[in-house]
């Protein structure tokens, strides 16, 4: 398998994104202008996020929106 193939299959959850990132639930609350309960929601699947949350979300990680799953 080449590498593009794995990257192109490797996706991780927002929490693990906001993990690797080194970021806090309260700290991407504050940036997104969200509460720290929206944030925990969204990663534990319990409130479905928007689109243009996504990509902010992805952004501030810095992650591509394709390698993220949402639970």
């Amino acid at each position: 398998m080449e590498g593009g193939d794995f990257m192109e299959q490797f996706k991780i959850s927002l929490k693990a994104a906001r993990v690797n990132a080194n970021m806090k639930q309260s700290e991407v609350a504050e940036k997104l202008n969200k509460t720290a309960a929206t944030i925990a929601a969204w990663e534990n699947g319990d409130v479905n996020i928007k689109a243009v949350d996504l990509d902010n979300l992805c952004n501030l990680y810095n992650v591509p929106k394709d390698y993220i799953f949402l639970g």
